[in-house]
């Protein structure tokens, strides 16, 4: 599995559009193959960030999402509603420990 995680800083002024490029480009996405999860959310300390989150089956579905059309239209529209320097991490997960199969004592981690 991999995941990306990226925290993308978004004009005010453009904030609307910026929700509306998120929605359109999560929609998409979730339907290509190999995804597990790809979703915005808006940042609690500023609502001016978006932090994306995506898991993917492996790092050849990741790959073939950069070539959609839905890819290069968000990032053609991108630089119109960014604010600053986007950051981005890609993790490689080896194994995946699911909480519903294998109960343990640790609580939950809430920031």
């Amino acid at each position: 599995m991999i995941i990306v995680h990226g925290l993308i800083p978004i004009r005010p002024d453009c904030r609307e559009q910026a929700l509306d490029m998120a929605r359109r480009m999560a929609e998409a996405t979730q339907a290509e193959p190999g995804c597990i999860t790809y979703d915005f959310y808006v940042g609690l300390s500023d609502p001016n960030s978006l932090l994306l989150f995506q898991e993917w089956e492996s790092m050849e579905a990741l790959m073939a999402h950069f070539q959609t059309q839905h890819m290069e239209d968000f990032l053609r529209e991108l630089p119109h509603v960014v604010a600053g320097e986007i950051t981005t991490r890609r993790y490689a997960v080896q194994s995946v420990d699911d909480e519903s199969e294998e109960p343990h004592d640790l609580p939950p981690v809430i920031h």
